[in-house]
């Protein structure tokens, strides 16, 4: 198993995973759990008169290509997408393989090379004793970053060491 390894004096600690993750739906299967199971014991607290859920989504996004390529199998075009959800990138994607106008233009056939995805969701968790810290997941790494007591960082690991596609 990989260990998350401290980067600096401000507390933050990422864990290279040995596989990247398949495909969004992969991450994203795992952040589902994490929202809905919380296994990290995170509390809701309040802010600005507010109710706000211990772990929640604070911020995502996706990005992908759309390759052109000619007859010859030249590469003559590309799109790049980012997209603010899952859903979004997917219909971006879908959309743009779909038009023949940009295909036409482009003197190729579009293609998704899913190869060069990235994605990116950054989770914002509350503890019981009232500290504010994120965990970011990416295809190839997580990274947990604001936090002061090393219980977080521990609990987190040990979590991260069960789960499937996370070593």
């Amino acid at each position: 198993m990989g260990d998350f390894v401290s980067k600096s004096v401000v507390k933050s600690a990422e864990r290279v995973l040995a596989t990247p993750f398949a495909s969004k739906d992969a991450m994203n299967t795992i952040i589902s759990g994490i929202i809905t199971e919380n296994p990290w014991e995170c509390t809701s607290y309040e802010s600005g008169g507010a109710t706000i859920a211990g772990v929640q989504k604070n911020s995502e996004y996706y990005t992908g290509t759309v390759v052109y390529e000619n007859v010859e199998g030249k590469q003559v075009g590309r799109i790049s997408v980012r997209s603010s959800s899952s859903g979004a990138f997917d219909t971006n994607i879908s959309t743009i393989l779909a038009n023949t106008a940009i295909s036409s233009a482009m003197g190729g056939t579009a293609s998704h090379d899913s190869s060069e995805d990235g994605y990116s969701v950054t989770l914002k968790c509350h503890t019981a004793s009232g500290e504010l810290y994120n965990v970011t997941f990416k295809r190839d790494k997580i990274t947990i970053s604001s936090y002061e007591s090393d219980s977080i960082l521990t609990t987190i690991e040990t979590w991260a060491d069960t789960v499937s596609g996370l070593a």
